[in-house]
């Protein structure tokens, strides 16, 4: 199965489909324009990453260390030329490729994954699925994905009836395992439950966190798989609106926090991500951190695995649940004979 945008002559220069530019972070994934993409930012030491293409979104996600780095608008398979729903990895990269077929077509940035054809690439978004098969993606996103990713790395491609809701419906939280491309379930906090932490003793692992204002929740990930959460207040006056990150550096502040020895706590600078370039280099008030409860078993915990470089994001988004045909191909890993 082949895909590609048809495009006369192999000399005609490879167009450039979608946005130039990110959309603000805080853009809900829904209300992109075809087209139009999420890049947060990305950096490899941070942990694995795992790509999830919803067909029935038509939307892209990636996730570093379960977390959500990047979203974009995608056009898949048409009627007659179906992209296949599976868990599938990246079997070979070609940043110039052109299809054997439809004259000699310009599929930059792919990212093969089936040896029949099945690929990411740059293509058309006219905002529904019109490709043969592959996953058409905006020209400056592919660029930006084909740096980020290695070969081997797990895509999983899902749709209502062969995949769980959540991965149909992506959140910011990873919805499968980064390695195998398996569903991860989340279990809610049981009633009462202050926190819980399910991780043994600290690996040197990078760790990444999520605290959400709107479900008064810290969630803690590694190796993109979610190691703890806690109920924490967040009052009004703690941490900015809308969606901001933070890495954590080697210098610490004072802070008066249950669990925290010797009240101080490890500084965390803010870095730009798009509709949030003012904010790099601004340095997190430990008055509005303080103010952040957060259990004190779950303190103890967290700490001996924070290391300078731990990305901290503080969202106003949803991390938690708002409600408790064809077959799935896996790892379609073996060239043709």
């Amino acid at each position: 199965m082949l895909c590609a945008v048809l495009v006369a002559g192999a000399a005609q220069a490879v167009p450039t489909w979608g946005a130039l530019q990110s959309s603000p972070v805080d853009t809900p994934p829904g209300e992109l324009a075809p087209g139009a993409w999420i890049w947060a930012g990305d950096d490899a030491a941070l942990g694995p990453m795992v790509i999830v293409v919803s067909l029935d979104e038509q939307r892209a996600y990636v996730y570093r260390n379960g977390l959500r780095i990047a979203v974009t608008t995608v056009s898949t398979g048409k009627p007659g030329h179906a992209t296949p729903t599976g868990v599938f990895t990246i079997l070979q990269k070609d940043r110039d490729h052109h299809a054997n077929r439809y004259n000699n077509a310009p599929m930059p940035y792919q990212e093969r994954l089936t040896w029949d054809g099945v690929a990411l690439h740059a293509g058309g978004l006219p905002g529904y699925p019109e490709s043969h098969g592959c996953v058409h993606l905006p020209t400056e996103f592919a660029r930006r994905l084909f740096t980020a990713t290695s070969l081997g790395m797990t895509v999983v491609i899902a749709e209502a009836g062969h995949a769980t809701d959540d991965a149909v419906h992506p959140g910011l939280l990873a919805p499968v395992d980064p390695a195998s491309g398996a569903a991860i379930t989340a279990l809610p906090l049981d009633d009462g439950q202050p926190w819980r932490w399910t991780a043994d003793e600290a690996t040197g692992v990078p760790v990444s966190l999520v605290l959400s204002r709107s479900d008064q929740r810290l969630i803690a990930l590694e190796n993109g798989r979610e190691i703890g959460r806690a109920r924490i207040v967040v009052p009004p006056s703690a941490t900015p609106r809308g969606t901001h990150v933070y890495v954590m550096g080697t210098d610490t502040m004072p802070a008066h926090v249950d669990g925290v020895p010797e009240g101080r706590m490890p500084q965390w600078q803010a870095i730009a991500v798009p509709g949030r370039e003012t904010d790099a280099g601004r340095m997190l008030d430990p008055a509005l951190l303080a103010g952040v409860q957060v259990p004190p078993g779950f303190v103890a915990h967290l700490l001996p695995r924070l290391r300078a470089g731990t990305v901290l994001v503080a969202t106003d988004a949803h991390v938690l649940a708002e409600t408790t045909g064809r077959g799935q191909r896996v790892l379609d890993a073996l060239p043709p004979h």
